[in-house]
């Protein structure tokens, strides 16, 4: 009987053994999800401080800071000194951008000194219906540069809820002493995204991730964009209705311009103008997720627009105070108002995230 049991337990031990890589290979292979859940430790709120003309006001001491969270005053720590910044940079690379990557790759240099900064670390995400790590992250920031020069255009696709996603789960385990910040360029738009914009905002709320927009034109990405191959005609030119004593020959019908392709379509350009006149009432992605962080967002046409976007996101990076509190009300549920007051109160502007959500995210 022992004999029996002790080959019994070796047949156990050998198929669990077995089975140990099969899961492990399971579990890589599995796309990752988040798996916040409703404990909340530090919330850090970054407050940029301006004044009356809109310039950065700097100097002041934490005693000046007051926050409120669902109007209690909690206890808070104001950091007046420099974080390093961890920084996920993703860039539209679809067939829409083609046109408008070259200006982009040009400000390689600019993120690495005006935004990343001394010892930040930046990784490079290009997406379309694809999300493509260009380069992880990494403190030697001259490849950077290197890696958005090798950022090519693709598909139709612009998966942009998901990509700001994405970058919210690269930057959720980066140390907690670093600035988590999340730098799109893309249109406003969004093209297949599987996810919600719900959960990408709760994603990035829960994760103290800042999220800053540079938006490219959609007019101009519609109009520069490769034209798709005609479909071919399913009709024999002799069924065409032409002028009289023509022929209806394959030139002739294409002359005519009744053959798809041949003639010039206004309809993207209308719905464009459409679209660019909705979005006036509604928030894209972009707007929603800078709203919800207390990022910015810029929009750009020219190459010196895209600078100073970029100039004006590094400044407000660096200038920033940074409160830390961990709330007195946990146990409120649903969404928590975040506001921030100074004493003594003088003419200048308080911006910084509104708030965040007390739930769980599955």
């Amino acid at each position: 009987m022992a004999v029996k049991r002790i080959s019994a337990i070796l047949v156990l031990a050998l198929c669990a053994s077995a089975q140990t890589p099969r899961e492990k290979t399971t579990q890589a292979d599995a796309t990752p999800r988040p798996d916040f859940t409703t404990t909340v430790t530090d919330i850090v709120v970054p407050v940029t401080v301006r004044d009356r003309d809109g310039n950065i006001v700097n100097g002041l001491q934490p005693r000046n800071f007051h926050l409120y969270d669902n109007d209690k005053e909690q206890e808070i720590a104001v950091d007046v000194n420099y974080h390093p910044v961890s920084l996920v940079i993703a860039i539209q690379a679809n067939s829409s951008s083609e046109q408008v990557l070259p200006q982009v790759k040009r400000i390689g240099s600019m993120l690495e000194s005006v935004v990343v900064g001394d010892q930040g670390e930046a990784a490079v995400l290009a997406f379309d219906h694809r999300f493509q790590v260009k380069q992880e992250f990494t403190s030697d920031l001259a490849q950077i540069t290197e890696a958005m020069k090798k950022i090519t255009s693709g598909s139709t696709g612009s998966r942009l809820v998901d990509a700001m996603d994405y970058g919210v789960r690269m930057l959720r385990n980066r140390p907690s002493n670093r600035r988590r910040v999340l730098l799109v360029l893309s249109e406003t738009r969004d093209r297949g995204s599987e996810g919600k914009l719900r959960e990408a905002v709760l994603a990035a709320q829960l994760q103290n991730v800042t999220v800053y927009t540079v938006n490219m034109s959609r007019m101009i990405g519609t109009l520069s964009e490769k034209a798709q191959p005609p479909r071919m005609d399913p009709l024999p030119p002799a069924t065409r209705s032409m002028p009289s004593n023509v022929p209806a020959t394959p030139n002739s019908v294409m002359q005519k311009g009744t053959q798809p392709g041949t003639n010039l379509n206004i309809v993207p350009l209308l719905v464009e103008l459409f679209k660019d006149t909705k979005a006036v009432f509604i928030d894209n992605p972009a707007e929603a997720m800078t709203k919800a962080t207390g990022g910015q967002e810029y929009s750009f046409f020219k190459q010196r627009g895209l600078e100073e976007a970029v100039e004006k996101i590094g400044a407000e990076i660096h200038s920033q105070y940074i409160i830390t509190y961990n709330p007195n009300n946990k146990g409120e549920g649903g969404f928590h108002e975040i506001k921030v007051t100074l004493d003594p109160q003088k003419d200048y502007r308080v911006h910084n995230r509104p708030g965040y959500w007390m739930a769980s995210v599955y």
